[in-house]
């Protein structure tokens, strides 16, 4: 199947626009390369201190032979996510023994749970969570001592960060490995409900702890389709999976022998062999925009329009969000899972999953095909299903139809024409909105602002019953310079709430909403941000404001010359500076791009050494 004209175009449009960042980027990455094991040139003492905890693989670093894998984790028992990968150093230790190498722990990276902190301090800090989670794989990296990495990792800001940070050492091998969802709880939509009748002062903290307990209640990722979920499917979609890994459930001896598969894989693509597959060349424009598609194809979740900037950044790729809104409207919607549907992601794999998405995008060619994928074919084999003959692992085709036409559809039948993850311009800047959960009739809104400056502000207007009629929820101060830009997610019910009983509300943010965005109309990641200087700090209480999903605009409908004149406000942020760690991320607070440009510090600070750099070769 030839390649669909929008997907061949914005592809040669990245290629084109990060060619010379991108060439700088491998010749790096190649200088990197090792013909053989690089512990081999470290000095006696420093060799020594690395295998002197190594117990039975000693001999084999000692004399150099065989591969050694990094395996860096985010292991915490906190995180029910992670809980599951306690056990799996001991078996990849294993399985790399048996196959005549090694493998050690190389480090651990924080990983944080955006569903405990949602609305509280430490939600400040989830974002730049995800440069820390780069820079301490980079440390774990940093001994010289390996030869391929299995990153192990699961949720929101996690998996990209190890991305970022393993993109450093791109000339090495990766496998991502994850730990699977965990049992469904009661169905979303009741859950949502029991949220709203809270929300609204109707249900008790004890019936709400009582129906979110049923909901998060076991090892394994949490099963509605937010960003952790979000990146399993693109870690498949951009082949850094063996195929079919990412809803495979924990403590299973399918998911134990998929762990064990990826050690002996990752052993057979380093430069020591004959099917070298370097993550700097799995990682390619090609691989970023399967990505897009494959988010919108899903319905997945918002925050990747900042997550997959920063990862094409690290791989010398420059993406911005004209790139992910044109493959969007591209995309037809093929999947619906909670929050765009009622099934959650095991309803959705026991339908097809993945594998039948997979296939259709790539026999309707909204897939590259031919990437680097790290199990040693192209992206068509990624579209099996593993499971276990005996004790055997093996795969098969997906199934033939969807188990279930609520869930996931073929290319010929979508649930809708286009992905819905859109851009959005005007004179308020440039915004992202998700509309694949949202009416086609409520995609539209015109109405006064309504101005806050967090969103415990907007729900204590609430709670004193001060939202009445038709409005945009403004909520500003929320951009990754002011706060390090936490999701509002406390605020879904709220506003669910106010639509549902008949007023015509929406919201308009410099935050984040959340990997799980629903129903109401949310344009977020509004950039410039308002502490910035950007538009939004212009906006007076009652203004008119106009989201328009299906045109892609954002305006404030007032006269130009007013709007000019206007001087943008200025906000009180010294709350946000201190306390709860937040006085150790000053650094990103100050340094950190805009969401567009991926919400990181370390690029923006990349990007004035760099300049300092030539100007000190130009001088």
């Amino acid at each position: 199947m030839a390649l669909h004209p929008v997907v061949e175009r914005v592809t040669a449009r990245i290629a084109e626009r990060s060619r010379a960042s991108r060439a700088a980027y491998l010749a790096r990455m190649d200088a990197q390369r090792e013909r053989e094991p690089a512990r081999r040139a470290l000095a006696c003492g420093n060799l020594a201190h690395g295998f002197a905890a190594a117990g039975p693989d000693q001999d084999r670093l000692r004399s150099g032979q065989g591969g050694h894998l990094a395996i860096v984790t985010a292991y915490n028992d906190m995180l029910s996510a992670h809980q599951p990968m306690e056990q799996y150093p001991a078996l990849i230790r294993m399985a790399a023994r048996n196959a005549g190498g090694s493998a050690q722990v190389a480090g651990g990276v924080p990983a944080m749970c955006d569903g405990i902190t949602q609305g509280r301090a430490g939600m400040e800090l989830s974002l730049f969570s995800r440069d820390v989670i780069a820079q301490a794989t980079a440390v774990a990296l940093s001994h010289a001592m390996y030869d391929g990495m299995l990153l192990l990792g699961v949720c929101d800001k996690i998996v990209p960060g190890l991305l970022i940070g393993a993109l450093s050492f791109g000339h090495l091998p990766a496998i991502f490995v994850p730990a699977g969802p965990m049992p469904s709880g009661i169905p979303n939509k009741q859950k949502a409900e029991v949220r709203q009748r809270y929300a609204q002062g109707l249900a008790s903290r004890d019936e709400l702890l009582a129906a979110e307990a049923a909901s998060y209640h076991a090892p394994g990722t949490c099963t509605f389709y937010g960003t952790a979920n979000s990146n399993q499917m693109l870690m498949e979609v951009m082949g850094l999976h063996l195929p079919g890994t990412a809803f495979v459930p924990p403590n299973t001896p399918l998911r134990d022998a998929l762990t064990v598969a990826a050690a002996e894989q990752a052993l057979r693509i380093t430069a020591l062999g004959d099917d070298y597959r370097p993550l700097a060349r799995t990682v390619d424009e090609k691989a970023i925009v399967n990505a897009m598609v494959g988010l919108a194809a899903t319905g997945g979740s918002t925050n990747h329009a900042i997550h997959l900037v920063a990862v094409a950044r690290a791989a010398g790729l420059r993406i911005d969000w004209d790139d992910l809104d044109e493959l969007s409207r591209a995309t037809p919607l093929l999947a619906r899972i909670y929050p765009n549907g009622a099934a959650d992601v095991n309803g959705f794999q026991a339908a097809g999953g993945l594998g039948l998405v997979i296939r259709e995008l790539l026999a309707g060619g909204l897939l590259h095909p031919d990437i680097a994928c790290v199990h040693g074919g192209d992206l068509h084999r990624q579209a099996q299903v593993p499971y276990l003959d005996d004790l055997t692992l093996r795969w098969r085709d997906p199934p033939a139809a969807s188990g279930d036409p609520g869930i996931v559809r073929p290319l010929a039948d979508p649930f809708d024409a286009e992905g819905g993850l859109r851009r959005l311009q005007g004179n308020l800047g440039r915004a992202i909105v998700k509309i694949s959960a949202v009416a086609p009739e409520l995609r539209r809104i015109q109405a006064p602002a309504r101005l806050f400056d967090s969103q415990d502000a907007l729900l204590q207007a609430f709670r004193k019953d001060r939202l009445h009629g038709d409005f945009v929820a403004v909520v500003r101060w929320q951009g990754p310079r002011a706060n390090g830009m936490p999701e509002l997610h406390k605020l879904t019910p709220t506003l669910a709430a106010l639509q549902d009983r008949g007023q015509r509300v929406a919201l308009l943010t410099d935050g984040r909403m959340s990997g799980a965005s629903g129903k109401v109309l949310a344009a977020i990641h509004l950039s410039p941000e308002a502490a910035a200087g950007g538009p939004l700090a212009r906006l007076r209480e009652g203004d008119l404001v106009c989201i328009d999903a299906e045109a892609g605009r954002v305006d404030a409908l007032v006269e130009p010359a007013e709007w000019a004149a206007r001087a943008p406000a200025r906000a009180d942020l010294r709350g946000n500076h201190r306390d709860h760690g937040r006085e150790l991320f000053a650094l990103m607070r100050r340094h950190v791009g805009s969401a567009e440009e991926g919400g990181s510090a370390l690029f923006a600070a990349m990007d004035a050494e760099q300049a300092e750099d030539a100007e000190d070769a130009g001088a």
